[in-house]
């Protein structure tokens, strides 16, 4: 008995190899960025011979390589981007993870009817990479088009380190009031999927945003329009869908619970009911008009302008669809020069995300008006500070270490940001030149 207990004691004290706690994780070591050229996100000019010092997933300090290198110590990893231009991450604030392109009925149809959920998660997870790859580090997806609150999975798995991807600020299933978004048949005897969540009446607008938020919704967006066409007046003109009082529902409710509100608004009349519910963002806005202009500023309110999409369906569609791009490039110009703030969102998923870069957006605002370094700034800081997120689309010391390089001046040459050869997240690098 005594013998027995004594080996009973001597185990309780020292418990097998398998039974211990693995030893701590030891910290990774610092990282030491050397940049030729850096664009910080804030600053209106670009700084050479630039030391970038990383910690964890965090940036430690900024400054002149002779200061900076210093800091690093001897065991700290170099990477080696002299001879390239260094840039925040960038963000695309229009995007659509569980689409692969809608320029016609049917190709959007085909989606929602021949494709389980499942198999469009798949591809959504594909698609968060290729954004990552191509040097968005940060996304906000608007919308599954039917696919329910999947984009939440898919950022879920993004943020345990599962599947790579950037951070994605969801807001699921979007709305739209009964009968006025597709999938809609002609023939009444089927119930066919929901693009969005059909919404009707004040009561259901506020239930609609409790349970979008209850799924995890970071934002929420609405349709404010439909059925897009030009009058006499040659502006374009649509079909509002919400009554005032249910907009302001949606907005009034998603506010009192954090949640900011996001309008997909084409024409005119669209834009101004948006934006009397007081939503922060416009989407498309391809009837954006001089006094609606003056509303935005007056208000503080977003222009997310999704150019490429709007060229990418232009022809496919046909009718107004292809006028409305020339009236949008005109409205941008004017919007620019009033200082409307405009973040960059290319609504891509609304065209493959296999077949465009999405960076091509920033291209297109050089051509509408801006300079490259607004374009940058629209894509980057401007889109953060959007998002809300103080720690993201910037290079700064205490920002998320988050970070791209090109290898020319993206100042000189904006389609530089359609070759991203460096990417790198949270400290931890997906692309390497």
């Amino acid at each position: 008995m005594h013998r027995g207990f004594v080996l009973f004691a001597t185990l309780a004290v020292a418990p097998p190899a398998w039974a211990q706690a693995p030893p701590p994780a030891q910290a990774a070591p610092p990282i030491l960025i050397k940049a030729g050229r850096l664009i910080d996100g804030r600053a209106d000019a670009a700084r050479s011979n630039v030391g970038i010092l990383i910690a964890g997933d965090r940036i430690k300090a900024v400054g002149p390589l002779a200061q900076v290198q210093p800091q690093a110590g001897e065991g700290a990893r170099v990477i080696d981007l002299a001879q390239m231009t260094v840039l925040p991450g960038l963000i695309d604030a229009h995007t659509h993870l569980l689409l692969q392109g809608d320029p016609t009925a049917a190709s959007y149809d085909e989606q929602l009817l021949y494709q389980s959920t499942a198999y469009r998660a798949i591809l959504a997870a594909r698609n968060a990479r290729i954004a990552l790859e191509h040097g968005f580090t940060a996304i906000r997806d608007l919308e599954t088009e039917g696919a329910m609150y999947a984009d939440v999975d898919v950022k879920r798995a993004v943020e345990r380190g599962v599947i790579p991807g950037p951070h994605i600020f969801a807001s699921t299933r979007a709305m739209a009031p009964t009968g006025m978004y597709p999938i809609v048949s002609d023939n009444w005897e089927l119930e066919l999927p929901h693009g969005v969540q059909p919404v009707d009446g004040v009561e259901g607008a506020r239930l609609a945003v409790r349970q979008q938020v209850a799924h995890g919704a970071d934002w929420i967006k609405f349709y404010a329009d439909r059925r897009y066409y030009f009058g006499a007046d040659s502006v374009l003109h649509s079909w509002v869908n919400f009554t005032d009082d249910e907009a302001r529902a949606i907005v009034d409710e998603a506010h009192r619970l954090g949640r900011r509100v996001a309008a997909h608004a084409i024409g005119s009349d669209g834009i101004a009911a948006a934006l009397r519910a007081g939503v922060n963002t416009i989407e498309h806005g391809d009837g954006m008009t001089d006094s609606l202009i003056d509303v935005l500023l007056a208000k503080g309110v977003y222009w997310v302008p999704t150019v490429t999409v709007a060229h990418y369906v232009a022809g496919p569609r046909g009718g107004a669809w292809g006028p409305m791009v020339e009236h949008q490039r005109q409205a941008f110009a004017r919007a620019v020069k009033k200082g409307v703030r405009i973040v960059l969102g290319t609504d891509v998923g609304g065209f493959p995300w296999t077949e465009l870069n999405e960076a091509k957006e920033f291209t297109y605002y050089v051509q509408y008006g801006m300079t490259p370094m607004q374009a940058i700034k629209s894509g980057t800081s401007g889109a953060a500070e959007l998002l809300g997120q103080a720690d993201l689309g910037a290079v700064a010391p205490g920002m998320a270490a988050d970070l791209v390089a090109v290898a020319g001046d993206p100042l000189k040459d904006i389609t530089e940001l359609e070759r991203v050869r460096f990417v790198m997240k949270g400290g931890v690098t997906y692309l390497s030149p």
